[in-house]
């Protein structure tokens, strides 16, 4: 299972839930999947995806909020794990692709074969945590996690892409990525022609 083949099992589970992607081929792939106003895609800031989750789902703590992030970026932020089990944020699930490389900068080793991040989640504090590495599975467990009380953190164990992936970029630009998630974070999507969305856009 390819991390296109793991994104194509779980975006079309999705439906209202807010997702926070990590930098790289996971935003790319998933907004070449499925773009929707409820994603946020981090354009850089490696690592922070989860920490950025944490506060949206904090903030709103009536809404699902799910966290789509990598090894490599898991590894760059360990602390985050830490503090997602202290504060026990019931509406996070954390779903970790983990093909033990940096996919988007030339399939280098992490170190994910020798730490078992799962294993980190759970003494962390998460209450849900498992391990999948087929697409079945992850149809399963990705469906029960989205309705179950967390935090809850999904590893999923992908294979790397050895052969490099022809994926255009995202078209959005980083202030109209931020004003439509914030939009979405309020429960309100701003049309084409809301003035305040292309004053933010021209920004």
């Amino acid at each position: 299972m390819k991390l296109a083949d793991a994104l194509g099992v779980i975006v079309p589970l999705l439906h209202e839930e807010l997702v926070v992607h990590a930098n790289g081929f996971i935003s790319r792939e998933s907004f070449h999947l499925k773009d929707r106003p409820e994603n946020f895609y981090m354009i850089g800031s490696m690592g922070l995806a989860s920490s950025i989750a944490l506060g949206v789902a904090l903030n709103r703590p009536d809404r699902r909020v799910v966290v789509f992030d990598g090894d490599g970026n898991v590894l760059m932020n360990l602390g985050a794990l830490a503090l997602i089990g202290a504060m026990q944020p019931a509406n996070l699930v954390h779903i970790v692709f983990d093909n033990e490389v940096y996919g988007s900068t030339g399939n280098q080793r992490t170190i994910s074969a020798q730490v078992a991040l799962d294993a980190i989640a759970r003494a962390s504090g998460y209450v849900r945590v498992q391990r999948v590495d087929t697409p079945a599975a992850l149809r399963t467990v990705a469906q029960e996690f989205l309705v179950q009380r967390g935090p809850a953190f999904l590893l999923v164990k992908i294979e790397p892409d050895r052969e490099e992936r022809q994926i255009g970029r995202i078209t959005h630009d980083p202030p109209e990525i931020a004003a439509r998630f914030a939009a979405a974070i309020r429960g309100w999507r701003p049309a084409a022609s809301d003035p305040s969305d292309q004053e933010t856009r021209s920004r």
